[in-house]
């Protein structure tokens, strides 16, 4: 399970309308607003930034908190997320509260339609109490004086008149549910998942304008280097994911099923680790659903036994030293490979994409910490990473050893 600093990237948080090159005439909200505000109201505006993952798409690798500035890649050009700190000429502070609730809800700031990298898809949910908790935090922050960068989008895409039509035809009150509930954990779970969190945003297909395909919400999607997997319920409990499991994941990023990585590490650390236990709770019993589903009985796959040694080989070579001979893995270290989600996904993507590019460090709290992995894309052939999958899937995944150099070689030069 992955998501992105997108994003997905895991998770595009972005008030992407960028360019905001000239504010409204007005004065400055900061100051009334800041004022206005209890320490418990700003310690409840913190808590949902973070659950709304704010911070992703709006704070650029060492810059400024909320001063904008990452590059969010799309199909259609390069959006940069927009400076969201209190300052009057270069980010929100002078915006009131409506202002900042139809941003979020409707996708329209003081200076004109936001592009829906911003997901006002999903935050369109968001109760306007919470919209307004998290403006008087936002409001609360030292203001940053830093001009946003104008976005590099292919043409027609960069008129931006176009988004009323988007919106006409794409834009929805409510998302669809991915599973099924009534009790008072499932209702928050999915205000989680589906507003807050936004979890469609990454892990939703999508059409070729960039809509979500609301007729199969969470059902997995490649919307970065990364595929965002699949997390409905029974492609979770298809990878061997509880609920205990679930909520490890999403509270420290590490689980018996692995180990959060790519977007999907950005989104434990920056955003679900925050969360409260009851939280973290209705989240899971959302994705799983209630009842969840049993975990699946193990398949008999048949396998080409010739292509198993080959990749057999290949990992006492190259992965043991790490992962075990016997795919246990290293605690606080390096992830099993017994049970692990990822070589138990039935779309090999993250799988070949890691063995190809590798991981960087993922520093997770307390004792975990995972080790750097190095990638092989130099070392290894088309043939060679998809005979150490083929092994893998084959020996851990319950999965057919079917992944082909070609496969790989799509991969390697996207």
């Amino acid at each position: 399970m992955k998501t992105v600093r997108t994003t997905a990237a895991l998770c595009l948080a972005a008030l992407a309308a960028a360019g905001c090159a000239r504010q409204p005439d007005r004065a400055p909200a900061a100051t009334t607003a800041a004022s206005a505000a209890t320490p418990a109201q700003l310690g409840r505006g913190k808590y949902l930034a973070a659950a709304a993952d704010c911070v992703a798409c709006h704070t650029a690798p060492g810059g400024a908190p909320f001063a904008g500035g990452v590059a969010l890649k799309t199909n259609f050009g390069t959006i940069y997320g927009t400076n969201i700190t209190p300052d009057p000429d270069t980010g929100i502070g002078r915006w009131s509260s409506d202002d900042f609730y139809q941003a979020l809800t409707a996708g329209k700031s003081p200076h004109g339609h936001l592009y829906p990298a911003m997901p006002y898809t999903s935050y369109r949910g968001m109760t306007r109490a919470d919209s307004d908790a998290i403006y008087g935090y936002l409001m609360h922050l030292a203001p940053v004086k830093l001009a946003n960068r104008q976005n590099d989008l292919h043409f027609p895409f960069n008129l931006r008149f176009g988004l009323v039509f988007w919106n006409m035809l794409f834009l929805k009150d409510t998302l669809p549910a991915s599973s099924h509930g009534q009790s008072a954990d499932w209702v928050r779970g999915r205000y989680l998942a589906n507003v807050l969190g936004h979890c469609n945003e990454c892990h939703t297909p999508r059409g070729r304008l960039g809509q979500l395909d609301l007729d199969r919400p969470l059902a997995g999607f490649a919307l970065t280097r990364w595929f965002s997997s699949n997390i409905t319920p029974a492609a979770l409990a298809e990878r061997g994911w509880t609920a205990g499991g679930l909520q490890a994941f999403l509270k420290t990023g590490v689980a018996p099923q692995g180990s959060a990585f790519g977007d999907m590490y950005e989104v434990v650390n920056l955003s679900t680790r925050h969360l409260d236990d009851a939280d973290i709770k209705a989240l899971t019993v959302y994705l799983l659903g209630e009842p969840p589903p049993a975990a699946p009985a193990r398949r008999q796959v048949a396998v080409d036994q010739g292509k198993v040694d080959a990749g057999r080989r290949i990992y006492l070579n190259v992965c043991a030293g790490c992962h075990a001979v016997d795919g246990a893995g290293r605690p606080h270290t390096a992830v099993a490979m017994r049970g692990n989600t990822t070589v138990r996904e039935a779309n090999a993507h993250n799988l070949i994409v890691t063995i190809l590019d590798g991981l960087p460090e993922q520093k997770l709290g307390g004792l975990e910490n995972m080790q750097p992995m190095p990638g092989f894309a130099q070392g290894m052939s088309d043939a060679d990473v998809a005979a150490l999958v083929n092994y893998l899937r084959a020996t851990w995944g319950d999965l057919p050893a079917d992944v082909t150099p070609d496969r790989v070689a799509v991969l390697r030069h996207p």
